[in-house]
């Protein structure tokens, strides 16, 4: 056989890889739709889903373009240059493999959408600094892992058949001419056509860059599940690295010295013209609003959402320890309030450090072992008299939590293996032996800061409900019809509602034992658990923030106030602090005013919460609200941003003197 006819042959076997792939990420597409459709929202149409059908199929272009690229480059260029048909097994090996791999991120990505509401993002990259034992345990328990890869292992195998038949198909000789110039004038034809080909896959559906489709511009629904259905996986892989890799760089952050030096005019109103980022942060606490409390208690509940507190789920009753804490006369509740990020650590390390979350993970981070934060919480009490003790219900080495809090200052770390509990599961023990660890704890000889961290209300979700009475009929006769049937919605409920009681009855026994406490109680993320399928952003992402004790009120922090968890140390601060007490800070007090807060991927002011970066926005009962400062808004969560990347990434020094500047 010829070069020119092995040549032909190859690139017909490559078309039917490239077509089996693309049909393969098409009918994946499809059977992700129909089978999570319960989370469309109400307002999607039949033309909705084939234009999302439509834009998938452009963007997998790129993604079956991916695995023929490497057949052409080693089956077929190399069978052409050495003459040989022996390397047509190389293909089929190269077609198994990323089948195989598409049906295990397949299989993957249900769970996982059903958890966190997305396809593969930059989270995924957590995962690997996660527990990794306790992950698998709850992957087997409540995502049956061995089901789930059984089930991969028998479609990837069924697939991998139904690959090799098609490439065994025939293939057709190329077309013969008895004059060179038609000979020549066929194969610049079959070249060109060629060339075109990956050009137009490699654009996604189009011949110019301008008109690509890629990742970022594939959006094109005002339905969230539909825009996650149009992102392939291997696109949703990519979309997940190149964010990473552009929080890495700080990219769009115009991170730069000079930079960081202007973006102190819009933190505090001059520009910085010392060599330390941390002067940055600097603030003078106008003088105590409350008597100084014996005991201060900051309580983060884990995956503690705001929507059970709100007016339409009140039947369910599962909040209504929160409920009667807030309805107090020293409780003080603001409901505009969203986590640092989508998961605990993220919240955790803005209680704690003081920064918000640019995936830099500060936990992990050469940075955070050096000395604590100018921003660190725990430093800044300690300057008030305060010891301070960090309380996690779970073991001390996950996510490096010990290590970290105590090089952010801490005097004392507690996890599970440092107090009894009867109780528990790999992720820590029940939530009640840790309040009681606490509450056993705490006296009046010293007074105390202390964190808490609960994480009974987290797969798998292991707490006997029934001994803590729990009434999972009641609370099902209360869910709408279509999810009476959801047991597995009413044991996440049930947690909630079990997180809820113990943390209401810790704030009510620290009360009696100690009434000059300061409680504050929020939550670590949301996202995790609703009752809709489409909530709207105010009922998926926020979590509450509840301040209780004695000088509180109902006023202690204005009513038109919103933040995120780097809000909450300079609240406490200007709330019991002297005046001209020194202190630093990224984000405001509430006690003054505060007009934003943001996490990972959401914003929220007092009337209005949105996705970022900052454009269209939610009344907080889900209709459209017009926005006239996103420009503004935008701007102050870049600048945050930028200076949190920077005093995790480079360090305080800004390497320029004054009167010039050097990039750092």
């Amino acid at each position: 056989m010829s070069r020119w006819d092995l040549f032909v042959r190859n690139i017909q076997q490559d078309l039917k890889l490239f077509v089996f792939i693309l049909a393969l990420l098409c009918i994946m597409r499809i059977a992700f739709i129909v089978g999570l459709h319960s989370y469309l929202s109400a307002q999607a149409t039949i033309s909705d889903i084939f234009n999302a059908l439509f834009f998938g199929l452009r963007l997998s272009l790129k993604s079956a373009d991916v695995v023929v690229l490497f057949s052409f480059v080693f089956c077929t260029l190399l069978s052409v240059i050495f003459r040989t048909e022996k390397l047509e097994k190389v293909r089929m090996v190269l077609g198994s493999i990323y089948v195989s791999l598409l049906v295990l991120l397949f299989h993957v990505r249900i769970p996982f959408y059903k958890e966190f509401h997305t396809g593969f993002n930059q989270l995924i990259f957590n995962t690997v600094r996660d527990d990794i034992g306790a992950l698998l345990y709850t992957l087997v328990i409540d995502y049956y892992l061995p089901v789930l890869l059984a089930s991969a292992a028998v479609s990837s195998y069924l697939v991998c058949r139904s690959l090799r038949k098609i490439l065994n198909t025939v293939t057709v000789a190329p077309a013969q001419f008895p004059f060179a110039g038609q000979k020549v004038a066929f194969r610049v034809a079959i070249i060109a056509s060629l060339s075109i080909f990956m050009v137009f896959t490699r654009f996604g559906g189009s011949l110019t860059y301008a008109h690509s489709l890629h990742w970022e511009n594939s959006a094109i629904s005002k339905d969230d599940f539909l825009n996650e259905a149009i992102i392939d996986d291997i696109q949703a892989l990519y979309r997940a690295y190149s964010i990473q890799e552009r929080i890495r760089q700080g990219a769009n952050m115009k991170v730069d010295a000079a930079s960081i030096r202007s973006y102190t005019t819009i933190i505090q109103g001059s520009e910085l013209i010392s060599n330390e980022v941390d002067e940055t942060f600097i603030r003078h606490a106008q003088g105590a609003r409350i008597p100084k409390p014996k005991h201060i208690f900051i309580i983060m509940g884990e995956s503690f959402a705001q929507w059970p507190l709100f007016e339409q789920f009140g039947s369910l009753h599962l909040a209504d320890g929160m409920k009667s804490i807030i309805s107090r006369g020293n409780a003080c509740y603001v409901p505009a309030f969203v986590p640092n990020g989508a998961f605990t650590p993220m919240a955790v390390t803005a209680v704690v450090s003081g920064l918000s979350d640019v995936s830099l993970y500060p936990n992990y981070h050469l940075e955070s072992y050096k000395e604590p934060y100018a921003t660190a919480i725990a430093p800044q009490f300690k300057k008030l008299g305060y010891k301070t003790n960090f309380w996690y219900a779970g073991m001390s080495s996950w996510e490096r939590i010990k290590d970290f809090t105590m090089a952010q200052g801490f005097d004392n770390f507690y996890g599970d293996e440092d107090f009894p509990h009867e109780t528990g599961n790999v992720w820590g023990s029940d939530d009640r032996y840790l309040f009681d660890a606490v509450l056993s704890t705490i006296n009046n000889d010293t007074p105390t800061l202390n964190v808490i961290l609960t994480v009974s209300n987290h797969a798998p979700y292991s707490v006997d409900l029934v001994r803590e009475g729990f009434d999972e009929s009641a609370v099902t006769a209360a869910l709408p019809g279509e999810v009476q049937g959801d047991k597995d919605l009413v044991k996440r409920l049930g947690h909630y509602w079990y997180t809820d009681q113990q943390i209401s009855r810790f704030v009510w026994e620290m009360q009696q034992k100690n009434p000059e406490s300061l409680i504050v109680v929020t939550g670590d993320h949301a996202d995790r658990t609703n009752i809709s399928k489409t909530p709207t952003i105010f009922e998926r992402y926020t979590i509450p923030l509840v301040l209780f004790g004695q000088g509180i009120t109902r006023q202690t922090i204005p009513a038109n106030t919103a933040g995120s968890h780097i809000n909450i140390a300079p609240t406490l601060l200007e709330l019991i602090a002297p005046p001209g007490f020194a202190y630093y800070s990224l984000g405001p007090s509430l006690t003054r005013g505060s007009a934003l807060g943001f996490s990972h991927n959401v914003w929220i002011t007092p009337d209005a919460i949105g996705r970022l970066p900052v454009g269209s926005a939610e009344a907080f009962d889900g209709t459209a609200k017009a926005l006239d400062n996103k420009e503004v808004l935008q701007q102050t969560i870049d600048v945050m941003r930028a200076l949190s990347w920077w005093r995790i990434e480079k360090g305080k020094m800004l390497n320029f003197i004054a009167g010039g500047n050097r990039n750092g």
